[in-house]
């Protein structure tokens, strides 16, 4: 049936159009799926491999977009990086301080997490100057919230307005310790600070007001910094200057990615779908927390410990949705999976509430806006509030044309969204799922019977 189900259309400009034609005798989600490997973890795996001493090995790298956009701009500061694989990536260290300068612009593509890491190593690479850029989206989006700690420090970066927007210049300096009090809870936020405090001689320190994902503190202990953590002040500490090594990593799949087949199994009827191996680290948990509040069938599996990183295998089937707030500090546990929590909330009857959730402006789209425009353009009930939105449940949705923004996020949640949609949904600017899931399309058409 799929094949009649969902087809890709390549436009002139090159981006895609995913057509999504739910059947009249409707449709159901079965199978076993493997979703890609963990951005977060891909991303400080490739860095902490590229300033630590020795070879790390990878298994289970994300192939999207934007784990390629940090692989290059490393290379291009020394490192030696073998071909990116799913299987086993090899990365020759070049020891922490020795980024070399680069022959021309770093570019971050579409990934904020490769620019705002990345600047804590740079700003801490005494007489080297670097100059960062990325894509249309990356380039509006804010660098204050870690360019501001980083001068704190001691570093020198210049950028438009204000030294807020990309390209970004920056002269490395000798920092010196700091103890930044984050005024938002930023797994990259903090994780920029750590990084430049490995250079920095003394104690570095981040006080969050909620505990953001946790994947630096547990790999750079694991790559040998010495670090402590408290958790009742939800502060994390790093002793300069450190020295890595390279380590054997194995990357468990994204619960971001995850979310999506979470949500596909709970909103298809007579649907249930195994998705093994995914990472359930208790900072990134938040989306099964909110789907249990909403009565979702979801149970952990098989569940152990690979590389540091708790896994599970997470077996989900069709209910009944209930509405349910969402607030408080389970939202920098669960960011990214709000645009698809968002689709779960259409199909749950009363009012979902979505509040905190702030960040979601500043995203690779406005999230908040985005979602809401799409949703209700379907049918849906959806009004914004400033930190998020409101979501009465129950309207049946209809398809029309829609517009991912070019955010992967955004391409994913609307396709999913689709499912449940009588007529055709035509996904607009597609193509944006492979930032963070490549093959997205082709395991929805595998489990569509």
């Amino acid at each position: 049936m799929s094949a009649s189900v969902i087809t890709v259309e390549t436009q002139k400009d090159l981006s895609h159009k995913l057509i999504i034609q739910r059947p009249s005798a409707g449709l159901s989600l079965q199978g076993c799926i493997r979703v890609p490997g963990d951005k977060s973890i891909s991303h400080r795996a490739l860095m902490l491999g590229a300033i630590a001493q020795g070879e790390t090995e990878i298994q289970g790298l994300l192939l999207g977009e934007d784990p390629r956009s940090t692989a290059s701009c490393f290379q291009a500061m020394g490192a030696q990086i073998s071909e990116l694989n799913t299987e086993l990536v090899r990365v020759q260290g070049i020891g922490l301080g020795n980024l070399q300068e680069p022959v021309d612009v770093l570019n971050a593509g579409n990934s904020g997490t490769t620019l705002r890491l990345m600047l804590g190593l740079l700003a801490s690479h005494p007489g080297r100057f670097f100059t960062v850029t990325g894509d249309n989206s990356l380039r509006s989006r804010p660098m204050s919230r870690v360019v501001k700690p980083l001068q704190q420090m001691g570093a020198q970066i210049w950028g438009r307005k204000g030294n807020s927007l990309a390209p970004l210049a920056i002269q490395g300096q000798a920092l010196k310790p700091t103890h930044y009090y984050s005024p938002i809870a930023s797994a990259q936020v903090k994780s920029c600070i750590l990084l430049a405090g490995l250079l920095t001689a003394g104690q570095t320190t981040v006080t969050e007001p909620a505990l953001s994902r946790d994947h630096s503190e547990r790999m750079l202990r694991a790559f040998g910094a010495e670090l402590s953590i408290d958790p009742e002040t939800n502060s994390v500490t790093v002793t300069g200057p450190a020295q890595l090594h390279g380590q054997k990593v194995i990357v468990p799949g994204d619960i971001s990615s995850a979310a999506f087949w979470l949500v596909a199994g709970a909103i298809v009827p007579d649907s249930e779908l195994l998705v093994e191996n995914v990472g359930v680290n208790p900072t990134r948990t938040g989306i099964l927390e909110a789907l249990a509040l909403m009565g979702a069938d979801i149970q952990l599996e098989n569940q152990r410990e690979v590389a540091g990183e708790p896994v599970a295998d997470l077996r989900v089937r069709s209910s009944r949705l209930k509405s349910c707030t969402i607030a408080g500090d389970i939202v920098p546990r669960m960011i990214d999976e709000i645009p698809i929590l968002a689709v779960a909330a259409v199909f749950a009857a009363g009012t979902t509430i979505i509040r905190d959730a702030e960040e979601l402006r500043v995203k690779e789209s406005d999230r908040i806006t985005v979602m809401a425009q799409q949703l209700n353009k379907m049918g849906a009930k959806v009004s914004e509030l400033p930190d998020g939105m409101e979501i009465t449940g129950g309207t049946p949705l209809v398809g029309t044309d829609v517009d991912s923004h070019t955010d992967h996020r955004i391409a994913m949640s609307l396709a999913i969204a689709a499912l449940v949609s009588t007529g055709i949904t035509t996904i607009h600017r597609a193509e944006a799922a492979a930032i963070s899931y490549p093959d997205f399309t082709a395991t929805l058409k595998r489990v569509l019977f």
